[in-house]
């Protein structure tokens, strides 16, 4: 079906694995958890909008969907106190503020997860829109709410973290002050930090707003609220297909992905802790012909050049990080390597990496690289009032070539977008391959995002959430993580 919402309605998923009910476990304050309990019994029935929108259809049902059930009642409930979220919510400095409210939420899911011999296969954390407000970059408390955070280290906060952070590079004799300073070693973003904070105890966790999930049945005749309701059906479809994936099946399967074929995207982030602005955290992201996604962890290294505003790896590095890959593959394959290896980058490979990848893998394996970028600098329009169709490609040469995966769908009757659609710029810049099979390829994997349900993705699964798993790699202290599935990432 060339929509999975198409298939999954008509045929019902995949792969259920050993899934045969969605246990869930839920951390929020007692009127989340109560909007929470309600959205779940509304999906049960069909979902549709008042104007039937061909880009959002109707959702039959959890169970019509998936053919397993969903329990209004969580397996689990843990309830934040509204008063102590609030006094660490509202708290002047952002560091402070963003690591003792995601510590309220991850302590009581650690608890239970340590104490309760019943285990949800999912932790849905429901937060009141003010914590997606409050605990992000760069956020700031209005003055009638604002709670003066304690002053560890300077009474000025511009002071205090800056010497907290100094800490963190050269660490105290006096483990009261390293542990003071903790709060500042972490990146400022609710959900990064608790994902990083969850990832050693291997915890699957879905982050969802109160105002989401309190978006069910008919709303008012305001515009704001009308616009809303036109979301149930498509917030239906997502959190559903989330909620499934990371139960531990599989919604669909992309159609033409060859077997013996992996797909690796190179994932960089900016590593500023250690004082060194070349620092950066690497891993990879390896996507399987079955669906299946892995995340890898490398090291952290100077791995950026502030001349070129790109991330290089060592030789060794870089074959250390496509060895662990590699081996990961081949642990699924009866020890079997794989045909072929795509490596997905943002930038091109130099001599030095690209011999580290290469002295990964041996003879049987046929190791290529691609750069995919978006490109604004070419526009294709049609003689009509559409746009380009999403699929149209323009090959410049057997190494360059441009592909819209963004435009027009004649299954949606729609463009899904707002301006001119842009086309990704790749190119073939190690090794050899067929532009059509890459550029088929990377199409294909436009449809492999299991974290919504949606046609198709303007960028492959291998670098649309490059920056997702980095921040997150990045967030905060994670230690030697072993290679772990891509749905503890997102």
């Amino acid at each position: 079906m060339e929509d999975p919402r198409d298939g999954l309605t008509l045929f019902g998923p995949f792969d259920m694995g050993t899934v045969f009910a969605i246990r869930t476990g839920v951390v929020g304050t007692r009127s989340g958890i109560e909007r929470f309990k309600t959205w779940t019994h509304r999906i049960k029935s069909l979902v549709r909008t008042k104007s039937h929108i061909q880009a959002r259809p109707p959702f039959p049902g959890f169970e019509a969907v998936f053919r397993i059930p969903w329990s209004d009642a969580p397996l689990l409930v843990r309830t934040i106190d509204e008063e102590e979220l609030k006094k660490r919510l509202f708290q002047d400095d952002r560091h402070q503020r963003v690591f003792q409210t995601v510590d309220l939420f991850a302590d009581e899911i650690i608890k239970a997860h340590n104490e309760e011999e019943a285990k949800p296969d999912l932790w849905f954390v429901v937060i009141p829109d003010d914590v997606r407000k409050y605990c992000r970059p760069l956020s700031v408390i209005e003055p009638s709410v604002r709670i003066e955070a304690k002053r560890y280290f300077a009474e000025n906060i511009r002071d205090n973290v800056r010497r907290a952070k100094r800490l963190i590079a050269e660490p105290s004799l006096f483990q009261e002050d390293n542990k003071e300073a903790e709060p500042y070693s972490y990146k400022e973003h609710f959900r990064n930090q608790l994902k990083a904070k969850l990832l050693p105890h291997r915890i699957s966790t879905q982050v969802v707003r109160e105002s989401t999930v309190a978006n069910v049945g008919p709303r008012g005749d305001s515009r704001r609220e009308q616009s809303e309701e036109l979301l149930q059906s498509q917030i239906a479809w997502n959190i559903s297909t989330t909620a499934f994936y990371k139960a531990g099946a599989r919604p669909w399967k992309v159609t033409g992905i060859r077997e013996g074929v992996a797909y690796v995207g190179l994932v960089f982030k900016r590593y500023n802790s250690g004082g060194d602005n070349r620092s950066a955290a690497c891993g990879a992201q390896m996507f399987l012909d079955s669906g299946d996604g892995v995340v890898f962890k490398g090291a952290v290294g100077k791995w950026y050049d502030s001349a070129t505003e790109e991330y290089h790896l060592t030789t060794e590095a870089a074959k250390a990080l496509m060895t662990l890959t590699v081996e990961s593959y081949k642990a699924k394959h009866n020890q079997e390597p794989p045909k072929e290896l795509f490596i997905h980058g943002q930038t091109r490979f130099n001599w030095r990496e690209w011999a580290g990848f290469a002295a990964a893998v041996d003879a049987r394996t046929s190791l290529v690289g691609v750069r995919i970028r978006d490109d604004k600098g070419l526009k294709l329009f049609r003689k009509s009032d559409n746009p380009v169709l999403r699929g149209t490609a323009y090959i410049n040469s057997d190494q360059e070539a441009f592909l819209w995966t963004r435009g027009w769908v004649p299954r949606l009757r729609t463009y899904p977008g707002m301006e001119v659609p842009n086309p990704l710029s790749v190119e073939i810049c190690q090794g050899k391959a067929s532009m059509q099979t890459v550029l088929g390829d990377i199409l294909a994997l436009t449809k492999l995002n299991y974290n919504t349900c949606r046609y198709g993705d303007g960028k492959p699964i291998t670098l649309k959430f490059a920056d997702a798993v980095g921040e997150v790699l990045t967030a905060g202290e994670v230690g030697d993580t072993p290679p772990l599935p891509f749905m503890y990432y997102i």
